[in-house]
């Protein structure tokens, strides 16, 4: 199939028939791609290192072929196979065989995102037009964000949907045949990476966007952060309404002073500080918008305050800056204030995310395992300042050094997990000397919670917070940062329990 009529399927309703795809992964990104496109008459072959035994099964009744071996060489199938298009999942870094393949080749290179975009007219609304896309990116926070913007469409009366690498394909919310009127992205690095391949009239659009922070993060994937920067970066491209950005991080002003947008998108700072004419901030402990009102110069609009924030366990800074950027991207759809207000009396944070799991003598436990990286487990020392910090797993190639040096040394101890601990004690030696610094070798103990918790609950004093925000990613030790999580909640219940009826005994 020549370029040219590649360059054509901009539509649902274009001929995709006779379209060979290649799609590479069969996680549910990739199912969801060659499901699409074996519904619009591509021809597709999935070409994955290991297959889910259900999406493997389902493949054949959905007319796709599937091909399971090693990816560390194109194997033959792949280049007989001649695709006019390549599809890939996430998980396949710049760096992949398969990837630096397809680009000598001049093979377009897609994501399932730009997919979604070129069939985003399958089910439109009443006036023709589909549904408003909002992208959400950054080092932290985008799933929160995500859910907070969604939450306050809906509460405004639009149908609305988070999707992305929150979890529902985009694919998903696009062939939805009852449509929405707006999709609320939230996109990765990686994912971004591949949407920035994509150029011309046809490209990605978005209503509105924000990159809510930028620090180290997957650098192995990227291979420098100055391409992990410029992926977040593209998040902004071609926004035709606002550009929000965080002005207490001045790489996000300065993608968006980069970006090529449409003629007439307005540039929409949040901080936690007093707002400017055209930013949402704070000012006196109420939330407020000086960006989408008329009188902006004088005026502001109240959305909330700190105050109400706090009995839902919302007021954490960085919780709150998550706010401030989501009521921007709903305002800028014409959310009313009063509606942000009541989406916030009902929205609760995700498990993991500074989740509080009990209170006991005088000692809280708290778990952000979510916290995989440095900017997030700073995030969280943030709120909680003093706490025995359980730190540590696999680092992803990230140094832990500044974040040691700007919030670990006011801490009342350490308690160093996971594979790399080495480095992370390293980093305390060298800034934080003082601080008691405790080690739990996985391999020498065969419930490493338990013995975290052991070891917390003798240095934690009355007052204290024990704080789960390792900074670090969970595989080397766990499943997933769930279910680290998960065990650091077991283990302090269970040990909770046995201190309570040593309590009880006469």
């Amino acid at each position: 199939m020549s370029a040219e009529r590649v360059a054509s399927l901009t539509s649902w309703y274009a001929d995709w028939r006779g379209l060979k795809v290649a799609v590479l992964g069969l996680s549910v990104t990739g199912f969801s791609a060659a499901d699409t496109l074996a519904e619009l008459g591509a021809q597709v072959l999935v070409v994955t290192e290991k297959a889910d035994p259900e999406y493997a099964r389902l493949l054949p009744v959905i007319g796709a072929e599937l091909h399971v071996g090693p990816l560390d060489a194109v194997p033959a199938v792949l280049t007989d196979f001649a695709p006019d298009v390549v599809i890939a999942s996430p998980g396949f870094p710049p760096s992949h065989p398969l990837i630096v393949w397809a680009r000598e080749n001049g093979i377009p290179l897609w994501g399932d995102v730009e997919l979604a975009w070129r069939v985003r007219d399958k089910v439109v609304r009443p006036d023709g037009r589909p549904a408003d896309w909002i992208l959400i990116t950054g080092t932290n926070g985008k799933t929160t964000t995500t859910r907070l913007t969604a939450e306050m469409l809906v509460a405004g009366g639009l149908r609305a949907v988070p999707v992305g690498n929150i979890g529902t394909p985009v694919l998903d919310a696009v062939r939805d045949p009852n449509g929405f009127d707006a999709l609320v992205v939230e996109l990765s690095s990686h994912q971004l990476w591949y949407l920035n391949l994509q150029t011309g009239p046809d490209a990605l659009s978005p209503h509105a966007a924000v990159c809510l922070n930028l620090a180290d993060d997957h650098l192995e994937w990227h291979g420098s952060f100055a391409a992990y920067r410029d992926a977040k970066a593209g998040v902004y491209a071609r926004t035709r309404v606002a550009c929000v950005y965080n002005k207490a991080d001045l790489v996000t002003r300065e993608m968006v002073e980069e970006a090529e947008v449409v003629e007439g998108a307005r540039a929409i700072g949040f901080d936690l500080g007093v707002p400017g004419p055209s930013d949402l901030g704070l000012v006196d402990g109420i939330l407020v918008d000086r960006a989408f009102l008329e009188e902006r110069a004088t005026s502001a609009l109240e959305l909330t305050t700190v105050a109400d924030l706090a009995e839902h366990g919302l007021a954490a800074p960085h919780v709150v800056s998550n706010i401030l950027a989501a009521a921007a991207l709903a305002r800028s759809l014409g959310v009313a204030p009063g509606d942000i207000h009541d989406a916030l009396d009902r929205f609760r944070l995700d498990p993991h995310r500074i989740q509080v799991i009990a209170a006991h003598r005088g000692v809280r436990w708290v778990d952000d395992s979510k916290a995989t990286n440095p900017h997030a487990a700073g995030s969280s020392l943030a709120a909680y300042p003093g706490a025995v910090w359980v730190v540590g797993g696999l680092l992803k190639g990230v140094d832990l050094a500044d974040l040691v040096r700007s919030r670990g040394a006011a801490t009342r101890a350490a308690i160093v997990i996971g594979t790399d601990r080495g480095e992370i004690v390293a980093a305390f030696e060298r800034h934080a000397p003082t601080v008691p610094l405790f080690e739990v070798d996985h391999t020498e103990t065969e419930d490493v919670m338990a013995r975290v918790v052991e070891l917390a609950a003798d240095v934690a004093r009355d007052g204290d917070t024990v704080l789960l925000a390792p900074a670090a990613a969970s595989f080397d030790q766990f499943a997933s940062y769930a279910d680290r999580g998960d065990r650091f909640a077991e283990a302090v219940r269970a040990w909770i329990a046995g201190q309570d009826e040593g309590t009880d005994r006469p």
